[in-house]
C-alpha cells in the first residue's frame, strides 16, 4: 500500500489513525520504520506514542531505545543508527522488551540484523520537501490485520 502525504501535519495525523488501529489490535506489534535521514521516521514514531498519552517523547538517537508504559500500554522506540554492531543490543537487553503486550518502533533495523524481532508492518518513506511517500508491507498477519483497518 502506498499513501502520499503533502505535509508534516498530514503524515502526524496518518501516525495517529496508525495508532489507534493498532491499539485495538490488543497484540504485541513490531513496525520498522524505514527511510533516508530526516525522512520522517521519528515523526511517525513521536506522533504515534503521543496518541497513547504520552506528552514528552524523545528522539532514542543516543540511548538507542526509549520506553513509555502505563496501565495499558508498553512501548518501544529504538533507533540503531548508531550501533556499530548488533551484538550492542544483546548489551541492553534486546529480547526483554518483547515480553507481554508491546509495540516496537525500530528504526534502521538492519542495523541491528539478528539481534531486532521480525516486522510485523514495514513502513518505508521517501520523499523531498513536505511530501512523503510512505509504502507499508505487511510481514505477518497482524501486519495484514493493521492494513485492513487504514
Amino acid at each position: 500500500m502506498n499513501l502520499v502525504f503533502h505535509s508534516e501535519i498530514e503524515v502526524a495525523k496518518f501516525a495517529q489513525v496508525l495508532a489507534r488501529n493498532v491499539k485495538n489490535l490488543n497484540n504485541s506489534i513490531v513496525i520498522y520504520l524505514k527511510g533516508d535521514l530526516g525522512a520522517g521516521k521519528t515523526t511517525i514514531a513521536r506522533n504515534f506514542i503521543q496518541t497513547f498519552g504520552f506528552k514528552r517523547v524523545k528522539s532514542p538517537t543516543y540511548s538507542l531505545v526509549e520506553s513509555y508504559q502505563n496501565q495499558t500500554i508498553n512501548i518501544h522506540h529504538f533507533d540503531c543508527y548508531r550501533l556499530s554492531d548488533p551484538e550492542e543490543l544483546e548489551y541492553i537487553g534486546i529480547r526483554e522488551y518483547s515480553q507481554g503486550n508491546s509495540i516496537q518502533l525500530i528504526e534502521w533495523a538492519e542495523l541491528g540484523k539478528g539481534m531486532v524481532a521480525p516486522a510485523d508492518l514495514i513502513i518505508h518513506i521517501t520523499g523531498e520537501d513536505n511530501s512523503r511517500t510512505l509504502t507499508l508491507t505487511p510481514q505477518s498477519n497482524i501486519g495484514g490485520k493493521i492494513l485492513g483497518f487504514l
